[in-house]
């Protein structure tokens, strides 16, 4: 039998991580660095943040959102719309490239209703897919495996993003 660690759900299933929410926003790590570790902070600039997903659904999920907190797309800026759109096109380019993605799910859940978890914080998924990435263990354990951990997603994708920066 082989295990399968993910240690970093362990809030998620033990109920902790909620009690997080009440320390702010996700999309608002401290301080004004472009990139954090502890806070999986691949990228900010003055108007967007990327991060690693600290629970997600396959090896490589990305959230990018813009730094304002807006609940519709159709309250973002001129600015925002275009930076978000450069991100996310550079985000897939990224997932292909290091992650091998054969797919990529871009979902934006807008409101409560419609499956936001940070409801008044848009924020995109961005999630590299394979074919049969999701096994039995998902359908009948809801479980998902994550073949690499969470760290090493971040030190292989903080290059490319720092690079972002400078484009």
């Amino acid at each position: 039998m082989k295990n399968l660690w993910t240690p970093w759900r362990m809030a998620h299933v033990d109920g902790s991580v909620h009690a997080s929410k009440a320390d702010g926003c996700i999309f608002e790590p401290p301080g004004e660095a472009a990139c954090d570790k502890a806070h999986l902070l691949l990228y900010r600039d003055h108007l967007l943040v990327a991060l690693l997903n600290r629970f997600p659904y396959a090896n490589g999920h990305l959230l990018l959102a813009p730094r304002r907190h807006v609940a519709d797309i159709t309250e973002l800026n001129p600015a925002e719309q275009a930076g978000l759109m450069a991100l996310l096109s550079y985000s897939c380019t990224l997932l292909r490239r290091h992650f091998r993605a054969e797919g990529i799910n871009i979902g934006l859940n807008l409101g409560e209703c419609a499956g936001a978890g940070t409801p008044g914080h848009l924020h995109f998924h961005v999630v590299p897919r394979w074919p049969g990435d999701h096994n039995f263990m998902t359908v009948l354990a809801d479980i998902r495996t994550i073949p690499q951990h969470i760290e090493a997603s971040f030190d292989l994708l903080l290059p490319d993003f720092q690079q972002f920066a400078a484009l």
